[in-house]
Protein backbone atom coordinates (compact mmCIF):
# COMPACT_ATOMS: atom_id res chain seq x y z
CA UNK A 1 0.00 0.00 0.00
CA UNK A 2 2.79 2.34 0.59
CA UNK A 3 4.35 1.85 -2.61
CA UNK A 4 0.60 2.39 -4.31
CA UNK A 5 0.53 5.60 -2.53
CA UNK A 6 3.85 7.24 -3.24
CA UNK A 7 3.40 6.48 -7.31
CA UNK A 8 0.10 8.23 -6.68
CA UNK A 9 1.52 10.84 -4.90
CA UNK A 10 4.51 11.21 -7.69
CA UNK A 11 2.06 10.84 -10.23
CA UNK A 12 -0.16 13.88 -9.02
CA UNK A 13 3.01 16.30 -8.53
CA UNK A 14 3.54 14.95 -12.49
CA UNK A 15 0.04 15.91 -13.06
CA UNK A 16 0.14 19.35 -11.27
CA UNK A 17 3.28 20.66 -12.79
CA UNK A 18 2.57 19.58 -16.38
CA UNK A 19 -0.97 21.18 -16.71
CA UNK A 20 0.73 24.85 -15.42
CA UNK A 21 3.52 24.33 -18.35
CA UNK A 22 0.75 23.35 -20.66
CA UNK A 23 -0.75 26.50 -19.79
CA UNK A 24 2.06 28.65 -20.50
CA UNK A 25 3.57 27.18 -23.33
CA UNK A 26 0.40 27.36 -25.04
CA UNK A 27 -0.15 30.83 -24.60
CA UNK A 28 3.22 31.81 -25.54
CA UNK A 29 3.23 29.57 -28.51
CA UNK A 30 -0.09 30.72 -29.66
CA UNK A 31 0.88 34.41 -29.16
CA UNK A 32 4.59 34.42 -30.80
CA UNK A 33 3.17 32.03 -33.40
CA UNK A 34 5.65 29.56 -32.62
CA UNK A 35 5.17 25.80 -33.61
CA UNK A 36 7.82 24.33 -31.42
CA UNK A 37 6.60 25.81 -28.66
CA UNK A 38 3.23 24.58 -29.13
CA UNK A 39 4.36 20.91 -29.86
CA UNK A 40 6.40 21.54 -26.58
CA UNK A 41 3.00 22.36 -24.80
CA UNK A 42 1.41 19.25 -26.66
CA UNK A 43 4.26 17.26 -25.32
CA UNK A 44 3.64 17.96 -21.95
CA UNK A 45 -0.26 17.33 -22.15
CA UNK A 46 0.92 13.52 -22.96
CA UNK A 47 2.62 13.60 -19.64
CA UNK A 48 -0.44 14.87 -18.11
CA UNK A 49 -2.27 11.74 -19.83
CA UNK A 50 0.93 9.47 -18.94
CA UNK A 51 0.58 10.84 -15.33
CA UNK A 52 -3.37 9.85 -15.11
CA UNK A 53 -2.92 6.78 -16.81
CA UNK A 54 -0.30 5.68 -13.89
CA UNK A 55 -2.59 6.53 -11.45
CA UNK A 56 -4.92 4.06 -12.85
CA UNK A 57 -2.35 1.39 -13.09
CA UNK A 58 -1.18 1.54 -9.76
CA UNK A 59 -4.75 1.16 -8.04
CA UNK A 60 -5.22 -1.39 -10.39
CA UNK A 61 -2.23 -3.38 -9.79
CA UNK A 62 -2.53 -3.65 -5.95
CA UNK A 63 -5.62 -5.46 -6.04
CA UNK A 64 -5.43 -8.77 -4.28
CA UNK A 65 -5.09 -12.05 -6.09
CA UNK A 66 -7.99 -14.25 -6.68
CA UNK A 67 -8.58 -17.69 -7.53
CA UNK A 68 -8.41 -16.55 -11.63
CA UNK A 69 -5.36 -14.51 -10.91
CA UNK A 70 -3.58 -15.89 -7.95
CA UNK A 71 -0.31 -14.04 -8.90
CA UNK A 72 -2.09 -10.73 -8.48
CA UNK A 73 -2.26 -8.17 -11.05
CA UNK A 74 1.20 -6.69 -10.72
CA UNK A 75 1.57 -6.81 -14.78
CA UNK A 76 -0.77 -4.39 -15.25
CA UNK A 77 1.76 -1.34 -15.03
CA UNK A 78 3.24 -2.76 -17.96
CA UNK A 79 0.01 -2.13 -19.73
CA UNK A 80 0.07 1.12 -18.44
CA UNK A 81 3.55 1.62 -19.80
CA UNK A 82 2.70 0.37 -23.03
CA UNK A 83 -0.59 2.78 -23.34
CA UNK A 84 1.40 5.59 -22.48
CA UNK A 85 4.42 4.19 -25.08
CA UNK A 86 1.14 4.50 -27.80
CA UNK A 87 0.50 7.80 -26.46
CA UNK A 88 4.10 9.40 -26.74
CA UNK A 89 4.19 7.80 -30.32
CA UNK A 90 1.20 9.71 -31.76
CA UNK A 91 1.85 12.60 -30.23
CA UNK A 92 5.55 12.32 -31.97
CA UNK A 93 3.86 11.43 -35.44
CA UNK A 94 1.33 14.79 -35.06
CA UNK A 95 4.83 16.53 -33.85
CA UNK A 96 6.43 15.32 -37.46
CA UNK A 97 3.27 16.13 -39.71
CA UNK A 98 3.09 19.39 -37.92
CA UNK A 99 6.82 20.34 -37.95
CA UNK A 100 7.38 19.14 -41.80
CA UNK A 101 4.31 21.32 -42.55
CA UNK A 102 5.92 24.21 -40.83
CA UNK A 103 9.54 24.06 -43.13
CA UNK A 104 7.23 24.23 -46.27
CA UNK A 105 5.74 26.91 -45.46
CA UNK A 106 7.56 29.14 -42.72
CA UNK A 107 6.26 31.93 -40.65
CA UNK A 108 7.82 33.93 -38.35
CA UNK A 109 7.48 33.66 -34.89
CA UNK A 110 7.83 37.27 -32.02
CA UNK A 111 8.54 36.61 -28.86
CA UNK A 112 8.89 38.60 -26.03
CA UNK A 113 11.24 38.94 -22.44
CA UNK A 114 8.51 36.93 -20.59
CA UNK A 115 8.40 34.28 -23.48
CA UNK A 116 12.40 33.46 -22.68
CA UNK A 117 11.37 33.62 -19.14
CA UNK A 118 8.52 30.77 -18.95
CA UNK A 119 10.79 28.59 -21.61
CA UNK A 120 13.65 28.76 -19.46
CA UNK A 121 11.65 27.92 -16.22
CA UNK A 122 10.08 25.19 -18.09
CA UNK A 123 13.26 23.69 -18.90
CA UNK A 124 14.32 23.52 -15.33
CA UNK A 125 11.44 22.11 -13.92
CA UNK A 126 11.34 19.43 -16.51
CA UNK A 127 14.92 18.45 -16.07
CA UNK A 128 14.96 18.56 -12.20
CA UNK A 129 10.79 17.04 -12.22
CA UNK A 130 12.19 14.31 -14.49
CA UNK A 131 15.28 13.16 -12.75
CA UNK A 132 13.40 13.08 -9.21
CA UNK A 133 10.26 10.69 -10.91
CA UNK A 134 13.03 8.28 -12.62
CA UNK A 135 14.79 7.74 -9.34
CA UNK A 136 11.46 7.40 -7.85
CA UNK A 137 10.35 4.95 -10.11
CA UNK A 138 13.91 3.00 -10.06
CA UNK A 139 13.84 3.30 -5.87
CA UNK A 140 10.23 1.88 -5.98
CA UNK A 141 10.68 -0.29 -9.18
CA UNK A 142 7.74 1.09 -11.00
CA UNK A 143 8.59 0.64 -14.84
CA UNK A 144 5.55 3.18 -15.46
CA UNK A 145 7.11 6.01 -13.48
CA UNK A 146 10.83 5.34 -14.85
CA UNK A 147 8.99 6.00 -18.19
CA UNK A 148 7.02 8.94 -17.05
CA UNK A 149 10.21 10.72 -15.52
CA UNK A 150 12.58 9.53 -18.31
CA UNK A 151 10.17 11.73 -20.79
CA UNK A 152 10.32 14.42 -18.53
CA UNK A 153 14.07 14.52 -18.66
CA UNK A 154 13.28 14.52 -22.77
CA UNK A 155 11.15 16.84 -22.58
CA UNK A 156 13.36 19.35 -21.10
CA UNK A 157 15.94 18.53 -23.78
CA UNK A 158 13.13 19.31 -25.94
CA UNK A 159 12.19 22.75 -24.15
CA UNK A 160 15.74 23.52 -24.26
CA UNK A 161 15.84 23.33 -27.93
CA UNK A 162 13.04 25.64 -28.79
CA UNK A 163 14.46 27.90 -26.46
CA UNK A 164 17.62 28.28 -28.52
CA UNK A 165 15.28 28.60 -31.77
CA UNK A 166 13.81 31.61 -29.91
CA UNK A 167 17.23 33.28 -29.10
CA UNK A 168 17.89 32.71 -32.63
CA UNK A 169 14.73 34.26 -34.02
CA UNK A 170 14.79 36.90 -31.70
CA UNK A 171 18.46 38.14 -31.86
CA UNK A 172 19.30 37.04 -35.53
CA UNK A 173 16.02 36.71 -37.46
CA UNK A 174 16.69 33.33 -38.00
CA UNK A 175 13.56 31.30 -38.53
CA UNK A 176 14.43 27.03 -37.61
CA UNK A 177 11.35 26.69 -35.84
CA UNK A 178 10.09 23.88 -38.62
CA UNK A 179 13.33 22.26 -38.08
CA UNK A 180 13.29 22.35 -34.05
CA UNK A 181 9.86 20.66 -34.24
CA UNK A 182 11.20 18.00 -36.67
CA UNK A 183 14.27 17.58 -33.97
CA UNK A 184 11.31 17.48 -30.92
CA UNK A 185 8.86 14.92 -33.05
CA UNK A 186 12.41 12.65 -33.41
CA UNK A 187 13.37 12.67 -29.49
CA UNK A 188 9.48 11.86 -28.82
CA UNK A 189 9.61 8.85 -31.33
CA UNK A 190 12.73 7.92 -29.62
CA UNK A 191 11.14 7.58 -26.31
CA UNK A 192 8.08 6.34 -27.42
CA UNK A 193 10.16 3.16 -29.21
CA UNK A 194 12.34 2.83 -26.05
CA UNK A 195 9.63 2.75 -23.71
CA UNK A 196 7.71 0.27 -25.74
CA UNK A 197 10.61 -1.88 -26.50
CA UNK A 198 11.73 -1.66 -22.33
CA UNK A 199 8.20 -2.92 -21.90
CA UNK A 200 7.85 -5.52 -24.05
CA UNK A 201 10.86 -7.07 -23.31
CA UNK A 202 9.54 -6.85 -19.58
CA UNK A 203 5.99 -8.76 -20.18
CA UNK A 204 7.97 -11.39 -22.60
CA UNK A 205 10.15 -12.18 -20.25
CA UNK A 206 13.69 -11.36 -20.01
CA UNK A 207 16.96 -13.00 -18.81
CA UNK A 208 17.35 -11.76 -14.48
CA UNK A 209 20.44 -9.21 -13.86
CA UNK A 210 23.26 -11.24 -13.06
CA UNK A 211 23.98 -8.99 -9.63
CA UNK A 212 20.11 -10.55 -8.56
CA UNK A 213 20.82 -14.11 -9.61
CA UNK A 214 24.44 -13.59 -7.95
CA UNK A 215 23.70 -12.32 -4.77
CA UNK A 216 20.89 -15.10 -4.34
CA UNK A 217 22.54 -17.85 -5.28
CA UNK A 218 25.61 -16.71 -3.05
CA UNK A 219 22.42 -16.49 -0.03
CA UNK A 220 21.66 -20.19 -0.97
CA UNK A 221 25.45 -21.50 -0.70
CA UNK A 222 26.24 -19.75 2.42
CA UNK A 223 24.21 -22.73 4.41
CA UNK A 224 26.78 -25.05 5.38
CA UNK A 225 24.76 -28.07 4.40
CA UNK A 226 24.11 -26.89 0.94
CA UNK A 227 27.10 -28.25 -1.32
CA UNK A 228 26.20 -26.70 -4.45
CA UNK A 229 23.39 -24.51 -6.46
CA UNK A 230 21.51 -24.72 -10.11
CA UNK A 231 18.34 -24.54 -12.30
CA UNK A 232 17.42 -20.90 -10.11
CA UNK A 233 14.43 -19.38 -12.24
CA UNK A 234 12.82 -16.22 -11.52
CA UNK A 235 9.27 -15.03 -12.49
CA UNK A 236 8.06 -11.66 -12.49
CA UNK A 237 4.45 -11.10 -12.15
CA UNK A 238 5.21 -7.50 -11.46
CA UNK A 239 7.72 -5.02 -9.75
CA UNK A 240 6.88 -6.78 -6.13
CA UNK A 241 5.59 -9.68 -6.80
CA UNK A 242 9.01 -12.03 -7.68
CA UNK A 243 8.53 -16.00 -7.54
CA UNK A 244 12.15 -18.23 -7.78
CA UNK A 245 13.25 -22.02 -8.17
CA UNK A 246 15.95 -23.22 -7.23
CA UNK A 247 18.14 -26.69 -6.62
CA UNK A 248 20.27 -27.86 -3.63
CA UNK A 249 22.44 -30.18 -3.79
CA UNK A 250 23.06 -31.85 -0.46
CA UNK A 251 24.93 -35.10 0.87
CA UNK A 252 22.60 -38.11 0.29
CA UNK A 253 22.94 -39.20 3.69
CA UNK A 254 20.32 -36.09 5.24
CA UNK A 255 17.20 -37.49 6.17
CA UNK A 256 13.76 -36.09 5.21
CA UNK A 257 13.62 -34.44 8.58
CA UNK A 258 16.45 -32.77 8.33
CA UNK A 259 16.37 -31.75 4.60
CA UNK A 260 12.68 -29.90 5.35
CA UNK A 261 14.24 -28.14 8.76
CA UNK A 262 17.38 -26.19 6.34
CA UNK A 263 14.91 -25.69 3.18
CA UNK A 264 11.92 -24.10 5.33
CA UNK A 265 14.76 -21.55 7.09
CA UNK A 266 16.13 -21.37 3.94
CA UNK A 267 12.72 -19.97 2.32
CA UNK A 268 11.71 -17.80 5.14
CA UNK A 269 15.32 -16.48 5.44
CA UNK A 270 15.36 -15.35 1.62
CA UNK A 271 11.64 -14.39 1.94
CA UNK A 272 12.85 -11.85 4.94
CA UNK A 273 15.64 -10.48 3.55
CA UNK A 274 14.47 -10.03 -0.26
CA UNK A 275 10.30 -10.34 -0.29
CA UNK A 276 11.25 -13.35 -3.05
CA UNK A 277 9.18 -16.23 -2.54
CA UNK A 278 11.18 -19.45 -3.66
CA UNK A 279 10.85 -23.25 -3.59
CA UNK A 280 13.49 -25.43 -3.38
CA UNK A 281 14.41 -28.46 -4.69
CA UNK A 282 16.99 -31.22 -3.95
CA UNK A 283 20.10 -33.06 -5.91
CA UNK A 284 20.95 -35.76 -3.57
CA UNK A 285 25.00 -36.16 -3.67
CA UNK A 286 27.41 -38.76 -4.03
CA UNK A 287 30.25 -37.87 -5.98
CA UNK A 288 33.26 -37.60 -3.58
CA UNK A 289 33.91 -41.14 -2.87
CA UNK A 290 33.69 -44.26 -4.97
CA UNK A 291 31.90 -42.46 -7.67
CA UNK A 292 34.20 -39.47 -8.01
CA UNK A 293 36.08 -41.09 -11.28
CA UNK A 294 32.89 -41.91 -13.04
CA UNK A 295 32.15 -37.74 -13.00
CA UNK A 296 35.28 -36.99 -13.73
CA UNK A 297 35.06 -38.57 -16.77
CA UNK A 298 31.76 -37.16 -17.58
CA UNK A 299 33.26 -34.13 -17.32
CA UNK A 300 36.05 -34.90 -19.67
CA UNK A 301 33.78 -36.10 -22.08
CA UNK A 302 31.90 -32.90 -22.17
CA UNK A 303 34.28 -31.09 -22.47
CA UNK A 304 34.66 -31.61 -26.08
CA UNK A 305 31.56 -29.66 -26.96
CA UNK A 306 31.63 -26.15 -26.73
CA UNK A 307 28.21 -25.50 -25.74
CA UNK A 308 27.95 -27.19 -22.45
CA UNK A 309 28.15 -24.81 -19.75
CA UNK A 310 27.54 -26.46 -16.88
CA UNK A 311 26.86 -30.10 -15.50
CA UNK A 312 24.87 -30.53 -12.37
CA UNK A 313 22.64 -33.07 -10.47
CA UNK A 314 25.30 -36.05 -11.04
CA UNK A 315 23.90 -39.26 -8.60
CA UNK A 316 24.75 -42.79 -8.89
CA UNK A 317 21.79 -44.97 -8.27
CA UNK A 318 23.83 -48.45 -8.07
CA UNK A 319 20.77 -50.75 -6.66
CA UNK A 320 19.01 -49.53 -9.93
CA UNK A 321 22.25 -49.08 -12.25
CA UNK A 322 21.05 -45.41 -12.98
CA UNK A 323 23.33 -42.40 -13.41
CA UNK A 324 21.74 -39.37 -14.13
CA UNK A 325 22.88 -35.80 -14.32
CA UNK A 326 21.70 -32.29 -16.14
CA UNK A 327 23.03 -30.46 -18.85
CA UNK A 328 23.03 -26.86 -19.27
CA UNK A 329 23.42 -25.82 -23.20
CA UNK A 330 23.54 -21.79 -23.95
CA UNK A 331 21.23 -21.12 -26.56
CA UNK A 332 23.75 -20.97 -29.49
CA UNK A 333 23.81 -25.15 -29.49
CA UNK A 334 20.91 -26.31 -31.75
CA UNK A 335 20.41 -29.56 -31.51
CA UNK A 336 21.24 -30.16 -27.58
CA UNK A 337 19.41 -34.15 -28.37
CA UNK A 338 22.36 -34.87 -30.51
CA UNK A 339 24.99 -34.35 -28.20
CA UNK A 340 22.87 -36.31 -25.20
CA UNK A 341 23.04 -38.98 -27.30
CA UNK A 342 26.60 -38.62 -28.54
CA UNK A 343 27.44 -38.28 -24.65
CA UNK A 344 25.05 -41.29 -23.77
CA UNK A 345 26.88 -43.51 -26.56
CA UNK A 346 30.34 -42.57 -25.32
CA UNK A 347 29.13 -43.45 -21.63
CA UNK A 348 27.83 -46.53 -22.55
CA UNK A 349 30.95 -47.72 -23.28
CA UNK A 350 32.71 -47.05 -20.65
CA UNK A 351 30.22 -48.33 -18.29
CA UNK A 352 28.46 -50.81 -19.88
CA UNK A 353 26.22 -52.04 -16.73
CA UNK A 354 24.94 -48.40 -16.02
CA UNK A 355 21.72 -46.55 -18.08
CA UNK A 356 21.61 -43.08 -18.39
CA UNK A 357 19.63 -40.38 -17.19
CA UNK A 358 20.38 -36.82 -18.79
CA UNK A 359 18.19 -34.21 -18.33
CA UNK A 360 18.51 -30.86 -20.96
CA UNK A 361 18.43 -27.75 -18.63
CA UNK A 362 18.37 -24.47 -20.60
CA UNK A 363 20.39 -21.35 -19.59
CA UNK A 364 18.41 -18.75 -17.44
CA UNK A 365 19.87 -17.43 -15.75
CA UNK A 366 23.88 -16.99 -14.87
Amino acid sequence: MKRQTEIIRISILGIIVNILLVIFKGIVGFISGSIAIILDALNNLTDVLSSVITIIGAFLSNKRPNKKHPYGFGRIEYLTSVIIACIVLVAGITSFHESFNKIVKPTTATYSIASFIIIIVAVLTKYFLGHFVKGKGNELKSSSLVASGQDAINDAYISFSTLIGAILSYFCNISIEGYIGLLISLVILKAAFGILKSTIDDMIGVRTDSKITDELKNELKSYKEVQGVSDLIIHNYGPNKIIATAHIQVDDNMTAKEIHRLTRRMTMDIYEETGIIITIGIYASNDKNEYKDILNNIKKIIKDYKNILQLHGFYVDDEKKIISFDIIFSFDELKPEIAVQEIKSKLKELYPKYDFNIIIDSDFSD
